[in-house]
C-alpha cells in the first residue's frame, strides 16, 4: 500500500503531461501551420463538405474514376485489410469480376492498383497508369474526347515524393471534381 499512492500521483502527473498536455500542444501547433491537415483535408463545394482528401470514397458510375477496392467498403471510421490470403478463391473472384468490370484483356491488362486492395483500404489515391486505363471509359460516358479527359490527368497528377520517386499518382476525389467543373 506504501506504493500505491506515489504511483498513482505518477500516473496522474504522466497522464496530465503526455496525453492532455502533449496533444492539446501537438494540435494547437498543427492548426497554427496547416490548418486544413490539421483539420482532416476536408474538401467542400458549393459550402458543403463532401470528403477528405485523405479518405478514398466508392465512385461506381461510368462517368467518374474508380478508386481502388476497398477490404472495409471505404468506411472512413476505421482502416483495415482483408486478411484473405493470395491463394484465397475469394480473392481471386474478387479480381476477376474487376478485371471483367473494367474491361481488361491480356492485350490491354488492368494495373495492379485497381485490383489490389490498399493496406488500409482507405487510400485516396490510383496510379497515373491506372487514371489513364480508364480515360477512354469516363470521356465516353461524359461524351467527352479521350484527349481531354488525359488532359486532365496529366494535370491533376503528382509526384508525391518529389525527386525520390519515380511514380505519379492521382487523388480519384480531386481529379473527379476536376472532371465535373470542365463539365460546367
Amino acid at each position: 500500500m506504501s506504493y500505491f499512492l506515489p504511483s498513482l500521483r505518477f500516473w496522474l502527473a504522466s497522464m496530465l503531461v503526455c496525453v492532455i498536455t502533449y496533444t492539446a500542444l501537438m494540435l494547437a501547433l498543427a492548426q497554427a501551420l496547416v490548418p486544413a491537415k490539421a483539420s482532416g483535408s476536408l474538401v467542400e463545394r458549393g459550402g458543403e463538405i463532401i470528403g477528405s482528401a485523405l479518405i478514398a470514397q466508392d465512385f461506381s458510375s461510368d462517368r467518374y474514376f474508380w478508386p481502388r477496392p476497398s477490404a472495409i467498403d471505404y468506411d472512413g471510421m476505421g482502416a483495415g485489410g482483408s486478411n484473405l490470403s493470395p491463394t484465397s478463391a475469394d480473392l481471386t473472384e474478387r479480381a476477376q469480376g474487376l478485371i471483367a468490370r473494367h474491361g481488361a484483356t491480356p492485350e490491354n491488362p488492368l494495373p495492379a492498383d485497381l485490383v489490389a486492395a490498399s493496406g488500409g483500404g482507405l487510400d485516396p489515391h490510383i496510379s497515373f497508369n491506372a487514371a489513364m486505363f480508364q480515360a477512354s471509359r469516363v470521356a465516353a460516358s461524359r461524351g467527352l474526347g479521350t484527349g481531354e479527359v488525359r488532359a486532365l490527368i496529366e494535370r491533376e497528377a503528382f509526384t508525391p515524393g518529389g525527386i525520390f520517386t519515380s511514380g505519379r499518382i492521382v487523388n480519384v476525389l480531386a481529379l473527379n471534381l476536376a472532371l465535373d467543373a470542365a463539365a460546367e
